[in-house]
């Protein structure tokens, strides 16, 4: 059986974390999803299942991330967008997620459906990531969002994200109130620069919670500049656009690894998003020197 509190843990004993991110198919289809998971089995502390990400229409990431727990035992992270449901939906979600033993979360806002291929959709926005939080907490309470009690209380671990390249005042006091509202950890969005990174950190160091840095390995020049165009929030410094033009997936792993070397020893993990390339994951974490390694789960009948 499947210990679902490990990661929530491991975090609060402020042991090093390894996440990856995988999307769920565009169909009904899960046999690549297991099979990517399967890979990270033993390498990775738990898998983040995206929520229609940028918009697009994708199987519900509470499903995946029950098919993956149960088939694999291995801990997920299930995203949670304020984009595509109401008050009453977003619990709804909540509660059937928990009764399926899911019970690490990523809360979100959501990106704008104009950006996805449902254009005509209508975005809900009833709350953002912050009142998502705190209706988590309030089922961690034992009450619903407006107060009333439900049978029994949840024991979600609730996460948020953060854009280190973003070091505005706005968006640091943003952050904080993430924490305030419940956020148990944050995942950034993808860094490539360490002096950014590490001038965020400064910025954030009242924020009590542990930090995994995102980490999106480039595979070639030209995908670096289609996630500039296409992403928001991703920065790449001109350095590294011009070190991937001569060197292409190669240097892109070795910018990946040597990012991951030089500020490992000032986060809690990193969040590993290899973009549908999961084989790449191993390749960055096999040169790692002294990376920490996750703790194998003790299967129980």
């Amino acid at each position: 059986m499947l210990k679902n509190d490990r990661l929530c843990n491991k975090l609060k004993e402020k042991k090093f974390v390894i996440t990856v991110e995988i999307s769920p198919p565009k169909g009904i289809e899960v046999t690549k999803a297991i099979e990517e998971a399967r890979k990270l089995k033993g390498i990775v502390d738990a898998i983040n299942i995206t929520d229609s990400p940028m918009a697009n229409m994708r199987m519900s990431p509470i499903a995946l991330a029950h098919i993956l727990q149960d088939h694999l035992n291995i801990e997920t992270i299930f995203h949670l967008t304020c984009r595509d449901r109401n008050l009453i939906g977003l619990q709804s979600e909540l509660l059937g997620a928990y009764a399926l033993g899911v019970r690490n979360i990523l809360a979100l806002t959501g990106d704008s459906p104009l950006l996805g291929d449902t254009p005509q959709a209508k975005g809900v926005y009833d709350v953002d990531s912050i009142g998502l939080l705190r209706m988590i907490r309030a089922l961690n309470s034992g009450v619903d969002y407006n107060g009333n009690k439900i049978d029994s209380p949840t024991s979600f671990c609730a996460g948020t994200t953060a854009n280190p390249n973003d070091l505005r005042k706005e968006a640091i006091e943003k952050l904080y109130q993430k924490v305030e509202a419940g956020a148990e950890f944050i995942q950034t969005q993808p860094v490539y620069d360490k002096e950014v990174l590490f001038k965020f950190l400064d910025k954030a160091k009242e924020v009590k919670v542990p930090i995994l840095v995102g980490v999106l390995p480039l595979k070639s020049y030209k995908m670096a500049l289609k996630l500039i165009e296409k992403v928001p929030g991703i920065e790449i410094p001109k350095r590294i656009l011009e070190k991937l033009e001569k060197g292409g997936k190669e240097e892109g792993l070795r910018l990946a690894v040597e990012f991951i070397e030089e500020i490992k020893d000032r986060v809690a993990g990193i969040h590993v998003m290899p973009m549908g390339s999961v084989d790449f994951v191993f390749e960055i974490l096999s040169r790692i020197e002294e990376m920490p390694l996750v703790e194998k789960e003790v299967e129980t009948k």
